[in-house]
């Protein structure tokens, strides 16, 4: 079971991030141990979702992030790549990622610290950690929805889903899940 930190030392929301319609600032983030890189110009072509938040390990965070996660054949259904980022190391990024078993790409903004959460003026100065946001990007590269909300509070995913829908023209299927038929056991006598 993963030990989970206090919420961050900050609330309420400081840095109001970049608005739909701004060409999309390149990122370039390290996601595996092996040199592996993401740039949002590799995106191209398709929607690309941008989940920007505090810190592995938080109460918070890893709701959202867990949401995120359960939704990805959501996204799936819209061609959207889901990329969760923070300021946090590679490798907390990494034992958060096996402890909770997240699929979703993470992206260190650790060094030079916070780079990629300035370009999105989304960074806390103060406190050395991104504010809480959201940007779906269309596959031009320009933002086309954006949210940036209260750090203490998980923002959902229903903006992202309501972006993709009109950014795509398609409407969401609601995954339809089937119960596992289990064999019927005869019952044991005594």
């Amino acid at each position: 079971m993963a030990t989970l930190a206090p919420p961050p030392p900050a609330s309420g929301v400081l840095a109001h991030g970049l608005p739909a319609g701004t060409l999309a600032p390149e990122l370039d983030l390290l996601s595996t141990p092996d040199g592996r890189r993401v740039k949002l110009s590799d995106q191209k072509g398709s929607p690309a979702v941008l989940v920007f938040y505090p810190g592995d390990f938080t109460p918070v965070c890893t709701n959202e992030l867990g949401l995120f996660n359960e939704l990805m054949p959501v996204f799936g259904q819209f061609g959207a790549k889901v990329f969760g980022i923070s300021c946090d190391s590679l490798w907390s990024h990494i034992a958060f990622a096996k402890e909770l078993h997240i699929q979703i790409p993470l992206l260190s903004d650790f060094h030079p610290k916070g780079e990629v959460s300035r370009r999105y003026n989304i960074y806390r100065e103060d406190v050395g950690i991104c504010e809480r946001a959201l940007y779906v990007i269309d596959g031009k590269g320009v933002i086309y929805w954006s949210y940036v909300s209260p750090i203490e509070l998980n923002p959902g995913a229903d903006g992202v889903i309501d972006a993709l829908e009109r950014l795509t023209g398609k409407q969401m299927e609601f995954p339809t899940f089937q119960p596992q038929q289990q064999p019927l056991q005869p019952e044991a006598r005594p």
